[in-house]
């Protein structure tokens, strides 16, 4: 008889590293498509004291073979069953992109439940959830979201010599775009932690002018930082985009 794993019984933390004697643990959600390899480029430059913990979603990575949740609130379930394990010491929420929509309304249904809260929820690069998304390319034919992702970024072009390959990864990718332009809310909610927002100056995936709608669903404390880049920010320059974020903690704390 098979058993079916439990949301808390499953490893959504891979690449788990702490620098020092760890008094905050970062808990990083990845972008569409995604894994938690993507901040494998954030490990050298993580400061002593912080803890790095990459959320491995299901559908990539270790996690593979595992199917994806349907919607986007039964993934935000599972992973908050899965996560709260980890809420046993303060703690950051990230999210870059789709993550950013995970990991604030992780923080919503934290709250809800009464769980520890985050020290603060940071956001890099997802419109503020009271508005729309400008563009429904969970829908684009295979070419025009092919192209649309390597003219920003979401892909190297080395990996256009590797068609099986890109086939194998298109398909969590349009499956977490299509999450990501579902989640919608009528109107904001604000969060009970400081909400820190980050994005791109050159992104053309989330529009820096539109971002300064999240300080809607600030209820306690809020700051924006613009960094150098495109949507893919973070990882082109991840020395920036850690030294962003632990300033942002430092004056949370």
């Amino acid at each position: 008889m098979s058993v079916t794993a439990r949301p808390q019984d499953e490893r959504w933390v891979s690449g788990r590293l702490a620098v020092g004697t760890a008094h905050t643990r970062l808990i990083c959600v990845p972008q569409a498509g995604a894994g938690a390899g993507a901040f494998s480029g954030w490990r050298r430059h993580v400061p002593p004291g912080i803890e790095l913990a990459p959320v491995e979603l299901p559908g990539r990575g270790t996690r593979q073979d595992e199917p994806m949740p349907d919607g986007f609130d039964e993934l935000a379930e599972r992973l908050l069953a899965g996560l709260t394990p980890e809420l046993t010491m303060p703690y950051a929420l990230f999210g870059h992109s789709f993550g950013g929509a995970l990991v604030y309304e992780l923080s919503r249904r934290i709250a809800a439940r009464g769980l520890p809260a985050p020290v603060a929820t940071l956001v890099s690069a997802f419109r503020a959830p009271h508005t729309p998304p400008s563009a429904a390319m969970s829908e684009a034919s295979d070419e025009g979201l092919l192209d649309w992702l390597l003219r920003n970024g979401g892909l190297p072009e080395e990996l256009l010599a590797y068609p099986e390959f890109l086939h194998q990864i298109m398909r969590p990718m349009r499956t977490d775009l299509r999450l990501a332009e579902s989640y919608l809310l009528a109107e904001p909610d604000p969060l009970s932690v400081p909400l820190h927002v980050f994005g791109g100056a050159d992104d053309e995936v989330t529009r820096a002018d539109g971002l300064p709608e999240w300080r809607h669903c600030a209820g306690a404390g809020f700051s924006l930082t613009l960094l150098p880049g495109g949507h893919h920010f973070p990882h082109t320059d991840p020395a920036a985009m850690v030294a962003a974020l632990t300033d942002a903690l430092a004056r949370t704390a």
